[in-house]
């Protein structure tokens, strides 16, 4: 069940010069959310209408608090960044279906700023997890996965640090198999991810990036072609997914 609940800041980090790692106190949505949701958070300048949809990066349900790791892409992004400890903003969430944590050899792949969601994710999963992040340069929270007992590995396009190249290069470099992956980032890479998953007969769960405007499926804005029958019908990313199952997607 969604609520708008005014949440207080904890604190806010910056990661490095445009990544920022806000905590915000919000114990109705915190108590409700699931790995792979996210939230709405409103900028409340009186110029930038719009909220702006920011993946869960971790639920803390004793503090009753969020982290909410996001790039600063806009003016709405750019305002949280300036965010200080005891700030009070509008939060609507939870929002949308997140990931169906199941048994088995985990993957988790993430690309860019669609790593963060996959931070909860790891730390619910039960079984042996490989965590595969990829960057254009650069990485972050990959140590973070560590301590969830994740093996990682991170792959950057210039070779800065870790594999050069992209995550599907390395998940074949390596030969990374497992009984489900969960990924996130951007939709190229679930793409060609969707297609490894299905060479090697492994169930993928996808989290979808595509622009969003009101959070709640009321204005069309962020639909995907999702398989149906012989054909396909649009499905909305803010309220049927951001995941989906990776068979259902029309690439």
């Amino acid at each position: 069940m969604k609520a708008i609940e005014t949440a207080e800041v904890l604190s806010l980090d910056f990661i490095n010069e445009n990544i920022c790692d806000l905590k915000i106190k919000c114990p109705e949505i915190a108590n409700a959310a699931k790995a792979g949701q996210f939230v709405e958070v409103y900028p409340d300048n009186g110029v930038n209408l719009l909220a702006r949809p920011i993946s869960i990066c971790e639920i803390n349900r004793e503090e009753g608090s969020l982290r909410l790791v996001f790039q600063i892409v806009g003016k709405g992004t750019e305002l949280f960044s300036k965010l200080i400890k005891g700030d009070k903003i509008r939060v609507l969430g939870p929002c949308g279906n997140g990931y169906t944590i199941s048994e088995g050899k985990a993957v988790l792949v993430g690309g860019g700023i669609g790593v963060p969601p996959l931070l909860e994710t790891c730390k619910q999963l039960k079984g042996e997890k490989i965590v595969v992040l990829g960057f254009r340069s650069g990485s972050f929270l990959a140590d973070e996965f560590e301590k969830y007992g994740a093996k990682v590995y991170v792959a950057t396009d210039d070779g800065s640090v870790g594999f050069k190249g992209n995550v599907v290069e390395l998940l074949r470099s390596e030969n990374i198999k497992g009984d489900m992956i969960y990924s996130c980032g951007p939709k190229i890479m679930l793409k060609f991810l969707s297609m490894y998953a299905d060479e090697n007969n492994i169930r993928c769960q996808v989290s979808m990036e595509e622009r969003m405007a009101c959070g709640i499926g009321a204005c069309v804005g962020c639909v995907v072609q999702i398989k149906k029958g012989d054909g396909w019908e649009y499905k909305k990313v803010c309220k049927d997914g951001p995941v989906f199952d990776s068979k259902e997607v029309c690439w």
